[in-house]
């Protein structure tokens, strides 16, 4: 097997013991639990450049637009950041942040921008002390 073919199923697994931790957990909380996305996101930014440096910066748009299913995916990305977007932000402000340089980052990233803003607010909530039901805060 190849290592684009062995990626995927370990991201896989991973999403799966994730999502499984988190059905798991009873509302308690984990001190430092924004260490999780921020590295996720330095771990998706790496790999990022790996990819950038094989398949150049636009790689990701040929594949996109290369079929039916590379359109069903980059919608399907679009929607779920979409629907993480429109929960996201109202606790971001709660907290302090300012969403337009968040957006940005995002837009141009996709879930690396995404993963260091919610570390980021995770962060502001622990520090502030305030009380959260999801599990990897406090």
């Amino acid at each position: 097997m190849t290592i684009p073919m062995i990626v995927p199923w370990l991201a896989a697994a991973a999403f799966l013991a994730f999502s499984l931790f988190i059905l798991s957990s009873e509302g308690g909380s984990i001190r430092n639990g924004w260490m999780f996305p921020a590295a996720a996101s330095l771990a998706f930014f790496g790999f990022s450049l790996v990819a950038v440096s094989s398949e150049g910066m636009s790689g990701f748009w040929t594949e996109h637009t290369r079929n039916l299913w590379g359109n069903q995916i980059w919608i399907d990305l679009l929607l779920a950041v979409g629907i993480g977007w429109f929960l996201i932000v109202p606790q971001a402000k709660a907290l302090g942040m300012r969403p337009l340089p968040w957006f940005l980052l995002v837009a141009s990233t996709g879930c690396i921008g995404f993963l260091a803003m919610t570390a980021r607010m995770l962060y502001l909530r622990e520090r502030a002390g305030s009380p959260s039901s999801h599990p990897l805060t406090t």
